[in-house]
């Protein structure tokens, strides 16, 4: 029998009609032990040839001469090339080069070869005995052909689909005793260069996955054995796992004819076919998943190498190992990684790269890390992403040590560090490093200019011109708009700065366009007659118009050739030139779902743009000064695109939010800054990164392209399976930043973690990372709420929670169906019956419900119709781009108590660092903090002062009978009552008490970063219903009225435990629940947000003369004069009906919801403690001065019904024009006045 392929059968013919070879036929061998016919000659059990043997070594027992002189070649030179790319193979696989074995070497002395020979090879002497093919069983029919009659396809396989590789090649039909078996004749692979060298070179030692286009071999990562579908029982003798360095033979091939859970079905593409996965995104051009599914490959990992939390956090500390195993825990996987973040410890250690450069994989482009495998004594390279073997260049080569590491990791830090960063040679330079640029495009309209914006921003850039990064080589220049556009000629040697207007908006051109981006050593005198002059310099302008596409379109004209960063201040809406917007506010949608209308861009332009800035490396920081609407969602897509930054400030006022923006704005212009960087992340095969979250623009398909990424910028990513198994104990994630340092430097920063597979789910569930997760589900809902409707997004924050929570509950109990996980149980189904709604909520997420509730009413997700969508956005926008803890504060706020504080609150601590220095400390110099409290309204109290924050808002709630004493040294009288809280200032020394709350609120600012941001106190007096109602939306432990809010948290407790059964409650009825406690009664109208789109309202007053008003509605009433006027103008819109999650009861329950507790209860300690504190860390108010029903307020009208009181948690719903409230549906009449004893 000849050792060649055999042509494939003519057409119409099937492989079991072959006419026998000339001759005649063979006669059939005896037939074996049990029935089981023994391999052709030629053949194994598995129907392929031996491995051939290194060079210097003998088979055990050559091959007879007769075949060999049949076969006219020598048996060590015979071989198949691979397939063409996307051609599965269909007769054997290629042998491994000249001294490359099989996974732990050459074939032992015996044994049938490693699966890499065609067919037809020389036979050897006895099938070894561990690999013996069972009794009676069928084999599967060769990839493509049809199968034998009666034998089914493999589920969704069409007929001559090409079959999916399985461990080391397909295995041949059933052999027909006197025919031979024919071979598909060996290809070469044009796109692999077609020749034999070639591919002999890609081939590794110890089975590392073929190059792209090539089938999988077996033996490129040894398995374990995990839980998967009922499998046929392991012939006896047969190795279940060994290590990369082990000797151990390879095991044995699957059972002819069972179906292998990892591989991939029939009809999906092959390995290295287009459409494979995205570049980077797992592992460009990676290998099909291997057959062997259950088999899971080791690797020897030090776990102690983590990145720190600050720059990588994951939502859980494993990986399920397949994908039926994630379904089933319900995690969502993924992480938030900042990554130009402090490192915490210390500095992260730069690497200079030797005469070998920076050594990555020659497939994926992996860097390497601490987390490869070193094999060959150190002469090869494993990729911990693709497995692929790498050859290690021979400056950077060195001896391995009795565990199998190098014995100089510790001397390199690549090898031993989670991150890292090298300096890159030139080859990852594009162009020279550019210097670094600040151009400032800013608005001069009479709105800036009297609101005082101009004034804050001149100082704020002149206070920053001293530490902006790149000197001597950093680069500034301005640019000023109203109706025309005004250039700045900077030149050094000038006296003093050179105005050059251009009012033609449409044939806009440039002048003397190389004196108006300089140098700022060289221009310094003149740029700071510049700022000095500049508030003074438009402040008889009495343009209310701005022209912000035209300016931005200078702008890119000044900076392209250079990129850098670009800030935007803006405070009017803009209607002139290109990028023209319409007011568009609606205040008939707002509350519905087609709110979201709003909150998507107007119009492409300002998207385009962005492109265009991206494209060039220019960042975009937007501060926006809105006095009116000024469509947030339209100019937001500059930052969002250019991995910038947004800010605003509804009616600024200098006094006021001028130390504020004046910090952010120093803290952006300051801090560490990377020029023209891009970053990309990978994962271990098996594994795919599915959708990026943050600033930035994506080339490609797994590119993020960030023209400036600073020590702020944060970006999360999900992680979800590839493939059905994943065929590592490890899988690995790395992320690349490359970018231009500020002194000129070309530097890549590489974070590289391994994070183990665990095939329990209760391992799994145990450590997620209950404040991560509640970051990354924050991230995934805005991006459903913008695609789809808040509705939706608040839906799949509470499904998320109930899924998980119901998850951990079911630990490692899989529900299976005929051997296969089956879905979780449908509402009313609950595995367990009362067992499992009576189980505890494991520890690391007791606090997610309490999140998953908080995220729902944050003003992002919050319904009703008294958020503005330029705040929504604005908090959108926000929200996006924070890292972990400051999205736990943003949607968890702080609130302390304060006229109860311990002495040494306010002081630093002498206490040695513990690990809930969180909660007790805050800061730098570890200031001490005072009691955390829950966030409802029964832990207010008449008689207390209580500080909230968010770490953007601060409010200082003050109650009526607070201590004289303490009021005098805050605000310098010994009562608020009657006074206009316009003019009360906070006072921040010339007492203890008011440095102490002073340095509280100072800490509560501060980072790991020397730019600390100022923070902005607003004061809220008890009974000023304006203020007080926005205070009450940080309340989220208590009921709220708009769909979807109505949980309290022990409603929503309650609804997770029961595994989501049931709805949110209805709105109370004429009595209400027994245990719903009644905050105070809400006023006539919202509190001021930006107001309706009314553009003639005039410019604020010129400062000095008083503080503008706010948003565009006049001058505020004098305070006890009745409310501030509302918002919104006109009718609300009705309330849209109550919609839950799951079938909602008619109403209330028999005998009411449990509800929150009563107010001379105090908070409840069978609760899950607060985020901050252990339950009995607290100390409630005394009963007589709980503020558990909050102050009288106005009576309602006669015959008209109350609005509902914010302290639940939500706003009312703005009044008509004719003043009577509107009627609230579902509602009884208002509580009775509170007594206060």
């Amino acid at each position: 029998m000849s050792g060649y392929p055999m042509p494939p059968p003519p057409p119409g013919q099937q492989q079991r009609g072959f006419p026998p070879p000339p001759g005649g036929a063979m006669p059939p061998p005896p037939p074996g032990p049990g029935g089981a016919m023994p391999p052709p000659p030629g053949q194994n059990q598995f129907g392929r040839a031996p491995m051939p043997p290194p060079p210097g070594q003998q088979f055990q027992q050559p091959p007879p001469p007769q075949q060999q002189q049949q076969q006219h070649q020598p048996p060590q030179q015979r071989m198949m090339m691979p397939p063409p790319p996307g051609q599965p193979n269909r007769g054997g696989m290629m042998p491994p080069p000249p001294g490359a074995g099989g996974r732990g070497g050459p074939p032992a002395p015996g044994s049938a070869g490693a699966g890499f020979g065609a067919p037809g090879g020389p036979p050897p002497p006895a099938p070894h005995p561990r690999s013996a093919p069972m009794p009676g069983a069928p084999r599967p029919p060769m990839g493509g052909m049809p199968p034998p009659p009666g034998q089914p396809l493999m589920p969704g396989a069409p007929m001559g689909a090409p079959r999916p590789p399985q461990m080391g090649g397909m295995p041949p039909a059933p052999h027909v005793p006197g025919h031979p078996q024919p071979q598909r004749p060996p290809a070469t692979n044009p796109q692999q260069g077609g020749s034999l060298n070639q591919a002999m070179g890609n081939m590794n030692l110890g089975g590392g996955p073929p190059p792209p286009g090539a089938p999988k071999q077996f033996g490129g990562a040894p398995f374990q054995q995990q839980q998967q579908p009922p499998q046929p029982a392991p012939v006896p003798g047969q190795p279940r796992m060994f290590t990369p360095n082990a000797g151990a033979p390879p095991p044995a091939a699957p059972m002819p004819g069972q179906p292998q859970p990892g591989a991939p079905m029939p009809g999906a593409p092959m390995p290295g076919a287009p459409g494979m996965g995205a570049p980077g995104m797992g592992a460009p051009g990676m290998a099909a998943p291997g057959a062997g599914g259950p088999d899971i490959f080791q690797e020897n990992i030090d776990y102690s190498i983590q990145v720190p939390k600050s720059i990588l956090s994951l939502t859980s500390k494993y990986i399920p190992t397949s994908a039926n195993m994630g379904h089933q825990c319900k995690v969502p996987l993924g992480a938030v990684i900042r990554p130009l973040a402090p490192a915490g410890d210390g500095e992260v250690k730069v690497v200079q790269p030797g005469a070998a450069g920076i050594v990555r994989c020659k497939r994926c482009r992996t860097y390497i890390n601490a987390f490869v495998t070193f094999l060959e004594n150190g002469r090869r390279w494993r990729c911990n992403i693709c497995s692929q073997m790498n050859e290690v260049p021979a400056p950077y080569f060195c001896h391995l040590d009795e565990e199998g590491r190098r014995r100089d990791k510790d001397a390199r830090p690549e090898l031993s560090e989670g991150v890292v960063e090298y300096i890159a040679p030139s080859e990852y330079m594009v162009r020279p490093p550019q210097p670094p640029s600040y151009f400032f495009v800013i608005d001069v309209s009479v709105t800036s200019v009297r609101s005082g914006m101009l004034k804050s921003v001149a100082k704020a850039i002149s206070n920053s011109l001293d530490s902006l990064p790149g000197s001597p080589r950093t680069q500034v220049g301005f640019l000023t708009y109203d109706d025309s556009v005004h250039y700045f000629s900077l030149k050094s040697g000038l006296s003093s700065p050179q105005m050059l207007v251009v009012a033609d908006l449409v044939e806009l051109f440039v002048p003397a366009p190389d004196d108006l981006l300089v140098n700022l050593q060289e221009s310094r005198e003149v740029i700071d007659v510049f700022l000095e002059n500049l508030p003074t310099m438009f402040e008889k302008n009495t343009s209310q118009n701005a022209c912000l596409g035209p300016a931005l379109k200078a702008a890119f004209t000044v900076t392209k050739h250079i990129g850098g960063k670009m800030c935007v201040f803006q405070s009017v809406l803009p209607t002139l030139g290109d990028g023209a917007l319409a007011p568009r506010e609606n205040v008939s949608i707002m509350g519905t779902p087609d709110e979201v209308k709003l909150l998507r861009p107007a119009m492409n332009w300002y998207k385009d743009t962005a492109v265009e800035f991206s494209r060039a490396q220019i960042s975009v920081d937007m501060f926006l000064f809105p006095r009116a609407y000024i469509d947030v969602a339209s100019l937001a897509e500059l930052p969002k695109i250019t991995a910038g930054t947004l800010h605003t400030y509804p009616g600024f006022n200098y006094d006021v939010d001028g130390p504020r923006f004046e910090s952010e704005l120093c803290r952006g212009l300051t801090q560490h800054t990377a020029f023209e960087a891009v970053m990309r992340i990978r994962c271990t095969r098996g594994m795919r990164i599915s959708n990026f979250y943050g600033n930035f623009f994506v080339r490609g398909t797994d590119l993020l392209a960030l023209p400036n990424c600073t020590s702020d910028s944060v970006f999360a990513f999900d992680l979800v399976h590839d493939e059905p198994n994943v065929t590592s104990s490890v899988v690995t994630v790395q992320s690349a930043l490359l970018y231009t340092s500020s002194e000129g430097e070309r530097r890549i920063r590489v974070v590289t973690q391994a994070i183990p597979v665990s095939s329990l789910a209760s391992e799994i569930i145990g450590s997620v990372d209950a404040d991560t997760v509640t970051a990354l589900l924050a991230k995934q809902a805005l991006d459903i709420g913008i695609k789809s409707n808040l509705d939706n997004a608040r839906g799949k924050l509470q499904q998320a929670c109930v899924e998980l929570i119901r998850a951990s509950k079911e630990g490692d109990r899989p529900r299976t169906v005929s051997g296969y996980a089956a879905p979780p149980p449908m509402h009313g189904q609950q595995q367990g019956g009362p067992e499992g709604e009576s189980k505890p909520i494991p520890d690391n997420l007791k606090l997610l419900p309490l999140y998953t509730l908080a995220l729902m009413k944050n003003v992002a997700f919050r319904g009703g119709t008294d958020v503005h969508p330029d705040e929504r956005v604005h908090a959108i926008q926000r929200l996006t781009g924070m890292d972990v803890l400051n999205s736990k504060h943003f949607v968890y706020p702080r609130m302390f108590s304060l006229h109860d504080m311990s002495p040494s609150a306010g002081l630093p601590s002498n206490m040695a660092p513990t690990d809930d220095d969180a909660v007790r400390v805050a800061g730098q110099d570890r200031i001490e903090l005072p009691t955390v409290l829950n966030l409802t309204v029964d832990r207010l109290s008449s008689s207390g002062i209580f500080l909230l924050d968010n770490g953007i808002d601060t409010f200082l709630w003050v109650g009526r009978s607070s201590d004289p004493a303490i009021l005098n040294s805050l605000f310098g009288t010994n009562s608020l009552e009657g006074v206009n809280m316009m003019e009360v200032k906070l006072q921040t020394s010339g007492n203890d008490f008011a440095s102490r709350l002073n340095a509280i609120v100072s800490a509560l600012r501060e980072d790991n970063t020397p730019h600390n941001l100022a923070a902005k106190v607003t004061i809220v007096r008890e009974g000023d219903h304006g203020l007080e109602s926005r205070f009450f939306w940080h309340m989220i432990e208590d009921s709220a009225s708009f769909n979807g809010g109505t949980f309290s948290y022990d409603d929503f407790v309650q609804f997770v435990s029961s595994g989501g059964q049931g709805g949110p409650p209805g709105p109370p009825g004429p009595r209400g629940p027994p245990n719903m406690p009644q905050g105070p009664p809400g006023p006539p109208g919202p509190p001021g947000p930006p107001g309706p789109p009314n553009m003639n309202q005039g410019p604020p007053p010129p400062m000095g003369q008083r503080a503008p008003p706010p948003m565009n509605q006049g001058p505020p009433p004098p305070m006890g004069q009745g409310p501030p006027p509302p918002m919104n103008r006109g009718p609300p819109p009705p309330m849209p009906p109550q919609q839950s999650q799951g079938p909602p009861p008619p109403g209330p329950p028999p005998g009411g919801m449990p509800g929150p507790p009563m107010p001379s209860q105090g908070f409840n300690p069978q609760g899950p403690p607060p985020p901050h504190q252990p339950p009995s860390g607290g100390m409630a108010p005394p009963p007589q001065q709980q503020y558990g029903r909050g102050p009288p307020g106005p009576p309602p009208p006669a015959g008209g019904m109350a609005p509902p009181p914010p302290a639940m948690g939500g706003m009312p719903p703005p009044p008509p024009p004719g003043g009577m409230p509107p009627p609230q549906y579902g509602r009884g009449p208002p509580p009775p006045p509170p007594q206060y004893r």
